[in-house]
């Protein structure tokens, strides 16, 4: 019985030495830290692939008038973005968009598509509204590569705002008519 009574005393003082302490009744509780602010969105990615540019706003619509082919694009009720023209007498196919060119100012207008590259002199139109203009032969091999073009092509013109065109049918079928 001794030994128990020992034994069971120590076990007491180490069930007490568990209890945690008493709160000091004048002592304030921690303060809880305010929750961080959320980060900022990250930037949006900086990318030189045209392919991730997103698409002017538009659609293209098709139609054909005394001239021969045209397509338009652009939004609805509104002058057209970017045009299409074959002119079936002469064979010959005009991209042109809106804009104003000084005298004497020269453009060029820059055409990417998946294929690569073309590069052609812009010409002020002269209409009402005024548009820029390029012309080329309807069987330039770079017409293909326009209608083609993976999804989309750019047209970049000096002085101008960058378009960024969906690759539709409508524009193939510009170059198609120019062809028969």
């Amino acid at each position: 019985m001794r030994i128990a009574v020992p034994l069971a005393l120590s076990a007491a003082l180490l069930l007490i030495g568990c209890v945690p302490e008493a709160a000091d009744p004048g002592a304030r509780p921690a303060p809880v830290p305010p929750p961080a602010a959320p980060l900022p969105p990250p930037p949006a990615p900086v990318t030189d692939d045209w392919r991730d540019i997103p698409l002017t706003p538009g659609t293209w619509s098709w139609r054909a008038d005394a001239r021969g082919s045209v397509a338009l694009f652009g939004v609805a009720g509104t002058d057209a973005q970017f045009v299409a023209r074959c002119d079936t007498t002469q064979r010959r196919v005009y991209l042109s968009r809106p804009g104003v060119m000084a005298v004497g100012q020269e453009a060029i207008m820059a055409i990417t598509t998946s294929a690569g590259t073309g590069s052609y002199r812009a010409q002020p139109t002269g209409g009402t509204p005024p548009y820029v203009a390029i012309q080329t032969a309807g069987t330039d091999p770079f017409l293909d590569k326009m209608a083609f073009s993976r999804g989309r092509f750019i047209v970049a013109t000096t002085g101008f705002a960058r378009l960024v065109i969906p690759a539709w049918p409508e524009f193939g079928r510009v170059i198609e008519d120019c062809r028969k």
